[in-house]
């Protein structure tokens, strides 16, 4: 009976215990903090997405637009990530580039696109950004490197247009550090097998850009931005051999020449002028 009667004062004290810790938090201004968080990388994605949209051309294609979208809605679907969270940007570019930019923001250049030997390469690197968005890497990156209080003087108007100028060159034109890179590729391998796409994709793609890495290097920006290709590409193959080997495409062939076609027109006209 003692035994019991102990039990229950125990029982009663850690209730209220609890209760008290509970109670000393402030929750509001935990939500408030957690808004704040949010409206802060809400309003960086907005500024560096401006640095692009305002000295790039947009692709606006609805053809082209739609079908990558369409690459996109499955790895989302196929991932249980809300589509409607990424803002998917393609850019009038030759570089062979695209990165992940904060509150979703993906910018793909068409020279990328040009470079994939198949729809399931573009598939895979958009698979990687898309891991970095996840993962949260995008704002640590930026908070290690330039600091919460500069973002912050940012996103609320009082930082100056070359320090939003360098936060933009810096997430488009150099990588996240190794084990960043790493976690985003095994995601990205990840959410391709969950998609019913080739997992081995990615590792495809960097294997064979790592093949030109020594030349023409001012338009290899996405493999010379991202060290040991070779190495990465071994231990995406590596981590592919434990998930289903799957070979399906989202677009017909047909679209995905269709969509080549037309964006090389794009780059050859901008050539021209």
């Amino acid at each position: 009976m003692k035994k019991v009667v102990l039990q229950g004062i125990v029982v009663v004290l850690l209730f209220l215990f609890t209760w008290f810790a509970m109670d000393q938090v402030n929750w509001m201004s935990a939500f408030n903090v957690q808004k704040t968080t949010e409206k802060t990388e809400e309003k960086l994605g907005e500024l560096l997405w401006d640095v692009f949209k305002s000295s790039e051309e947009e692709i606006k294609a609805q053809f082209v637009t739609a079908s990558v979208d369409s690459i996109l809605v499955r790895l989302c679907k196929s991932n249980d990530i809300n589509r409607e969270e990424i803002k998917l940007h393609i850019l009038k570019k030759d570089q062979i580039n695209a990165f992940a930019l904060p509150d979703g923001h993906i910018v793909i250049f068409t020279g990328l696109m040009d470079a994939a030997d198949d729809q399931n390469e573009l598939a895979g690197v958009m698979a990687h950004e898309l891991a970095h968005i996840k993962q949260g890497h995008v704002m640590q990156r930026l908070t290690r490197e330039i600091g919460i209080s500069v973002l912050l003087s940012m996103a609320s108007g009082n930082s100056g247009s070359t320090v939003i100028r360098d936060a933009a060159k810096m997430l488009s034109s150099s990588a996240f550090d190794r084990n960043m890179e790493r976690e985003a590729d095994f995601y990205a391998t990840e959410y391709m097998a969950n998609s019913q796409l080739d997992p081995e994709a990615l590792a495809r793609f960097l294997f064979r850009l790592s093949l030109n890495e020594n030349e023409n290097l001012e338009k290899l920006v996405w493999i010379s931005s991202h060290p040991a290709s070779r190495e990465r590409a071994e231990y995406i193959v590596e981590h592919a051999e434990n998930l289903p080997k799957t070979s399906d495409y989202v677009l017909k062939s047909d679209t995905w020449k269709k969509i080549l076609s037309q964006i090389r027109m794009e780059d050859e006209y901008l050539n021209l002028n």
